[in-house]
């Protein structure tokens, strides 16, 4: 069945309907954003170095500009397991259950960033730094691959109906709350001096996540499975292997859900990585810009959970379709400030540009697991979501870098492309049915 047919529809319910404030759901609610929060300050912390601290520290010997390159290489390389992650944690996630698959995703995702804290740099043992690195952050993108569909899911499952869109958005708003906290914990330590902030101060964040994960595991172990997967957990387990199930029954949901959270997820990849590079390297103060980057994820952050309101109101697409039409509009007022390359135009593009960025997130986490019926949803609305960070987010920095390289340093080509990519992105949103009034139940 393709995904703009009719499904089942939820009725009203009649009467007062559960909210969200039960004990159950306030503790499924934290949870969810925690470990969003937490898996996220990891991910995230990554990005940022990958433009301010490793180009210096293992990538010593090339220029610096192929060192950015490079750099931004390794930060690929975690975006291109999100996928993978996606389907292994997937397939526990629909077979075994969510909460298990969260729990062991948070794990693996502490461990990997405490990791490279820890890692000795090129000059001290040459390639096998890089090595290592990216070990390490493939683990990382392993991990968040996992997390952000069973946090999500865990919350949208257990959630009355008519507050889907919302409870699931409590996943997808740790992601800016822990880009707060990576980016405040790395700008303390950007006021040593140079050579002590190289040298280690740069490695106390990525210690810090043990400390952080250590709390997380806490909560969560005292979550409750979701309902929807206990209902059909005997089921479950007789199924065959759930991307199988994915890849052959529902292929067109799986590529347009895909291509609708790309459009999200390069504003992620151009504004937090690409420009903070560009314009770091062009003469902005590094510690004003990482300042500027705390200050946009709390916009983002606010315009995330407004969306995400809204979206139970007026539906996913409708809001979906708002951001998507913003962040076309936005792409050359953007590109302009950032050529700039001084802080306060900087602060202007990320400030607005992870604000249209929350407006599209808000609904989209809901939008992606009204997909896919529950037996497979862990991993269709992963799968959905972390393809999309792998070519929205994971090759943005990279492709813009090159872009800018082939046009001679002039930004019109990347800025006609990047407009190309979102009015894509905006016509495989108009193909997908409206899912608000669906029921989880019985989707197929």
């Amino acid at each position: 069945m393709n995904p703009t047919e009719a499904a089942t529809v939820e009725e009203p319910a009649q009467g007062h309907q559960p909210g969200l404030s039960t004990p159950q759901m306030r503790r499924i609610l934290a949870s969810s954003f925690l470990g969003g929060a937490i898996e996220f300050y990891d991910f995230m912390l990554y990005a940022t170095a990958s433009a301010l601290v490793f180009p210096h520290v293992f990538f010593t010997d090339l220029s610096p500009g192929v060192a950015a390159f490079a750099s931004f290489g390794t930060l690929a390389a975690g975006y291109v397991a999100r996928p993978l992650g996606g389907a292994i944690f997937g397939h526990f996630g629909d077979r075994v259950g969510r909460k298990n698959a969260l729990v062991i995703s948070m794990f693996i995702m502490g461990a990997a960033t405490t990791l490279i804290g820890l890692l000795p740099s090129s000059s001290q043992i040459g390639s096998t730094a890089v090595v290592l690195l990216i070990t390490c952050r493939v683990l990382q993108g392993i991990a968040v691959g996992g997390e952000w569909g069973g946090a999500m899911l865990i919350a949208l499952e257990h959630a009355p109906g008519g507050k889907r869109g919302f409870a699931a958005s409590f996943a997808s708003m740790g992601a800016p709350a822990g880009s707060i906290l990576a980016t405040a914990v790395l700008t303390a330590a950007t006021f040593m001096p140079d050579e002590q902030f190289l040298s280690w101060g740069w490695r106390i964040p990525f210690l810090l996540s043990l400390v952080l994960v250590t709390i997380g595991l806490f909560v969560r172990l005292k979550v409750a499975e979701s309902p929807l997967f206990i209902r059909f957990e005997e089921e479950a387990e007789k199924r065959r292997l759930p991307v199988v199930e994915v890849l052959t029954r529902y292929p067109k949901r799986l590529a347009l859900g895909t291509i609708v959270g790309v459009s999200q997820l390069t504003i992620s990849g151009m504004a937090s990585v690409w420009a903070v590079n560009y314009v770091v390297s062009h003469g902005a103060d590094r510690t004003g810009v990482l300042n500027t980057k705390t200050l946009a994820a709390v916009m983002m952050l606010l315009t995330t959970f407004l969306a995400a309101r809204m979206c139970d109101r007026f539906g996913r697409k409708p809001i979906l379709i708002a951001g998507i039409a913003a962040a076309i509009l936005f792409v050359y007022p953007m590109l302009y400030l950032v050529h700039q390359a001084s802080v306060a135009s900087f602060a202007i593009a990320l400030v607005i540009g992870q604000g249209i960025q929350g407006i599209i997130l808000g609904p989209l986490s809901a939008f992606l697991a009204e997909l896919f019926p529950t037996s497979v949803r862990f991993t269709g609305s992963s799968l959905c979501f972390q393809g999309a960070s792998a070519l929205g987010a994971g090759f943005t920095p990279m492709a813009a870098a090159g872009l800018v390289s082939a046009a001679g340093g002039a930004f019109t080509l990347l800025g006609g492309v990047w407009i190309g990519v979102l009015a894509v992105c905006l016509l495989a949103t108009l193909r997908v049915a409206e899912g608000q009034r669906k029921d989880l139940a019985v989707i197929d």
